[in-house]
């Protein structure tokens, strides 16, 4: 049986690094954060952002840690970068990752039968699809020989400045004439017209059937790279198709708030934290 979780527990915690998958240009790694107690713990798997280019499983350690000290299993792993391969390798990545981490965290005292994940920027992109389309052949390519009845569903997802509407970010680069930006998003959607077919947004414009878990969305009022407006637009289609959405401003904060520590991302902290409290405890009651 999964510990209860207390978003005010003070654990302290193992980090370590594990090989995660063998990809053609190089080996992803995942970094594991586990919590030092009696256990089993919760599970959270994490993708980093960087616009579907740059950055690894270290980007997000702050909040990482955060969260595993409060007693969940966290594992934040490397993604596949669009200069080695394009959409839809990363999201593949993701969907494996949570059938790997379904499959290992018992080996780290986790129970994978209380699993969310935590994506930002273009980690939220990613994160939105794999939980969208958790059984997608398309996305479940990499097979898990070892338990192959495992698949991607997720209890919930919180995000960070998620990249909903990729096209609409796009447009926004190009009008902010964000050349690195523009040519970020071509690298990744290629061919360009994936850019529609793995959009959040469009796929609830669309009425595709879809899976909606429980959703957190962060975002900073002041985000000039994704648009408050925009996000607020995702928030209100995923509840409009059924799903649960908790959508919340960061006043003052930039894109990339949280890299700083300060109050602002104090909160964002403890956001997550309570978030996954409530998603935990409606779990339990509704067993």
């Amino acid at each position: 049986m999964t510990t209860a979780y207390n978003p005010a527990n003070k654990f302290e915690i193992n980090t370590f690094d594990v090989e995660f998958r063998r990809a053609p240009k190089r080996t992803l790694m995942a970094r594991v954060y586990q919590p030092q107690g009696d256990g089993p713990f919760p599970v959270l798997l994490d993708l980093h952002g960087g616009a579907w280019n740059n950055q690894d499983r270290q980007a997000n350690a702050t909040m990482d840690e955060s969260v595993a000290r409060s007693g969940i299993l966290v594992m934040a792993i490397d993604l596949t970068r669009a200069p080695e391969a394009p959409y839809p390798a990363s999201v593949q990545d993701a969907n494996y990752g949570v059938r790997w981490l379904k499959h290992r965290a018992r080996e780290w005292n986790g129970a994978p039968e209380s699993i969310g994940a935590l994506g930002s920027s273009s980690g939220g992109h990613e994160i939105e699809l794999c939980a969208m389309r958790p059984h997608d052949p398309y996305y479940s390519v990499h097979k898990l020989a070892e338990a192959p009845e495992l698949d991607a569903t997720l209890d919930y997802v919180a995000t960070r400045s998620p990249v909903s509407d990729p096209y609409a970010r796009f447009l926004n680069a190009e009008q902010l004439s964000r050349e690195e930006m523009v040519q970020n998003t071509k690298k990744y959607f290629d061919p360009w017209d994936t850019i529609h077919e793995g959009n959040p947004q469009e796929i609830l414009d669309r009425g595709e059937k879809v899976t909606l878990p429980p959703l957190l969305i962060m975002q900073g009022e002041l985000d000039d790279n994704v648009r408050p407006a925009v996000q607020e637009k995702f928030a209100n289609s995923y509840r409009k198709a059924g799903g649960e959405c908790q959508f919340e401003i960061f006043a003052g904060c930039e894109h990339l708030w949280v890299r700083e520590p300060g109050p602002q991302t104090d909160r964002a902290h403890e956001m997550v934290k309570q978030f996954i409290a409530r998603q935990l405890k409606a779990k339990r009651l509704a067993a």
